[in-house]
């Protein structure tokens, strides 16, 4: 087995670095971003197939993740949890639901009629939810633990294989890629949310049908992530607060039980859009980016790819 450099500390390149260890490879991680000061951290991290292609590839990679989050939610120091929730839709008259496109990655999905008011029904089903400040420090302990590096470097290029260089570099830098790998495809999806304090509350909620952007609300053991935006092309990381106000007011309508909460923060992350993902191999480098707003979702499925290719 060679050393292999992997490019990215967001949760991508944690995940393939971990299996990449798990496999014998040396594995040095290196990062303009900690894991704690990338998008993965903003994230609100339940598991759903959103803003990432082609489906039929995201489906299996999805489907391996839930099963890797299902097993490690037996570990309550992974951050992982598995928590019931709905994704609602909005009033559409006469006729049934279609099945999400990726209902076959989820055990359990049924169709229910109990919503909130102004809405027509919706999918009930329960999915990993990962609390990603605990989850990122479990990764990179993980990296750490089986002989890995985490360095922070700020890349003008992918490194160079061969020559006293690595034998094989992973390229997962995420928005990076758009100039680490000269891909001009690559570009930013701004989201925002909103951290309030826990009121109790047990289930998520989700809202995909607006124009503004989806709204979700996602409990975690000492806040809740409230969201989002959906914009494109924007580069800002800076919170609008008349943004934030309006992400409050729609999440009120799936979650009354906001009304009065103390705004504990503000984050803004920038997902990584691609038309689609690019996972593939091209001498020894292995890309693997542009997961738009699915990287949590995607993660081991793709970390175990990356390894064949590699093989």
């Amino acid at each position: 087995m060679g050393r292999v450099v992997v490019v990215g500390a967001g949760v991508i390149g944690l995940s393939c670095a971990v299996r990449l260890l798990e496999a014998g490879h040396r594995v040095d991680v290196l990062a303009r971003d900690l894991p704690r000061e990338t998008t993965s951290a903003v994230a609100a991290a339940i598991w759903y197939p959103y803003r990432a292609w082609p489906e039929e590839r995201v489906l299996g990679w999805a489907q391996e993740t839930y099963a890797v989050f299902a097993s490690l939610a037996e570990d309550a120091a992974s951050g992982v949890v598995m928590r019931e929730g709905t994704e609602v839709v909005a009033r559409t008259g006469e006729g049934g639901r279609p099945r999400p496109w990726w209902a076959d990655a989820v055990p359990g999905l049924r169709e229910t009629l109990d919503v909130p008011p102004g809405y027509d029904g919706g999918w009930s089903f329960t999915t990993p939810i990962v609390e990603m400040p605990i989850y990122l420090d479990w990764l990179a302990g993980r990296v750490l633990a089986a002989g890995g590096s985490i360095t922070r470097l700020n890349l003008h290029g992918l490194p160079r294989t061969g020559d006293g260089g690595p034998d094989a570099v992973v390229d997962c830098s995420g928005i990076g890629a758009k100039f680490l790998a000269a891909d001009a495809t690559v570009h930013p999806v701004q989201g925002q949310v909103v951290l309030v304090e826990q009121v109790g509350l047990e289930r998520w909620w989700l809202d995909g049908t607006a124009e503004s952007g989806p709204t979700y609300v996602v409990p975690r053991s000492r806040d809740i992530v409230v969201g989002g935006t959906d914009i494109e092309g924007e580069w800002s990381r800076t919170p609008s607060p008349e943004v934030a106000t309006a992400i409050l007011r729609r999440a009120l309508r799936l979650a009354p039980e906001l009304t009065g909460a103390e705004v504990l923060g503000h984050r803004v992350g920038l997902r990584p859009a691609r038309p689609e993902v690019r996972l593939e191999r091209a001498g020894d480098v292995v890309h693997c980016y542009g997961h738009g707003g699915a990287g949590v979702t995607l993660s081991w499925g793709c970390a175990r790819e990356v390894v064949e290719l590699l093989g």
